[in-house]
């Protein structure tokens, strides 16, 4: 696992997956997961996070191998640190845009979940196949991704451990643009540092209104954007945002 600053613009780092062969998801990587997530959270000279395993894997799932020696007692101890990795990266308040080729199964398809937004190639393989080993997805795949495609979709990925490829993937909006598998991490930066260039006050502000506000009722989350919303009247990025409306005209500020 390391952390790469762009050189092109520093305000975007990846969080690069990085364990030959299929970069599995062991206890190690995990814990280094939740290390990058608070390191680029509590950097503020990085305003957008891109997620990357490299061209062959995305993440090949959990490491089978090390998991088949746990007992029930042992996963009971261990599933709120697998669970709190995961969740850390989720987290990040900032934009987080998974770049995905070759596999994303099991865990790292959950991984991918936990992104803001996801660039797939053409030829990417995402499943929840824990099914075939009499498991279920404990990650979060039961819970983000019938969030984010549906529960019916969700259901029929679960219970068969299918994988899907990359056109089927953003036809059910699993995923958000589909590529060709070289331009998948650089359409990735791109987006980023689109985003790196907004107001950052403003877009952590959109991104817990929304993720609180799907977990709850839609009163509440009303209320969670309305706080959220004047909140952002005692930020900079507010001021220098119309300002510049007013006079230069729309969509031409550019924020610190």
């Amino acid at each position: 696992m390391r952390i790469e600053v762009a050189e092109q613009n520093p305000r975007v780092a990846t969080i690069r997956i990085d364990r030959p062969k299929l970069n599995p998801l062991d206890s190690r990587v995990q814990a280094e997961l939740k290390q990058a997530a608070q390191h680029v959270t509590g950097d503020d000279g990085l305003r957008a996070v891109v997620l990357y395993g490299g061209p062959v894997a995305f993440a090949a799932g959990a490491d089978i191998k090390e998991m088949a020696q746990l007992s029930y007692t042992d996963m009971v101890r261990r599933s709120g640190a697998l669970q709190d990795s995961f969740t850390a990266i989720a987290r990040i308040p900032k934009p987080v845009i998974a770049a995905v080729t070759g596999f994303a199964l099991g865990g790292g398809c959950e991984l991918a979940l936990c992104a803001d937004l996801r660039v797939a190639a053409v030829d990417a393989k995402f499943g929840q196949p824990e099914i075939k080993l009499g498991l279920i997805p404990g990650a979060g795949g039961t819970q983000r991704l019938a969030r984010l495609v549906g529960p019916a979709r969700a259901k029929d990925l679960v219970f068969t451990g299918r994988m899907v490829g990359g056109e089927e993937a953003l036809r059910i909006g699993l995923v958000d643009r589909v590529l060709a598998p070289q331009q998948v991490y650089p359409n990735a930066l791109a987006w980023a540092a689109e985003l790196a260039a907004g107001p950052a006050f403003a877009l952590r502000a959109a991104k817990e209104a929304i993720d609180r506000g799907l977990e709850t009722d839609l009163a509440t989350g009303l209320e969670i954007e309305r706080a959220q919303f004047a909140g952002l009247f005692a930020t900079p990025d507010r001021a220098t945002g119309m300002r510049s409306f007013i006079e230069h005209g729309p969509g031409k500020a550019l924020f610190d």
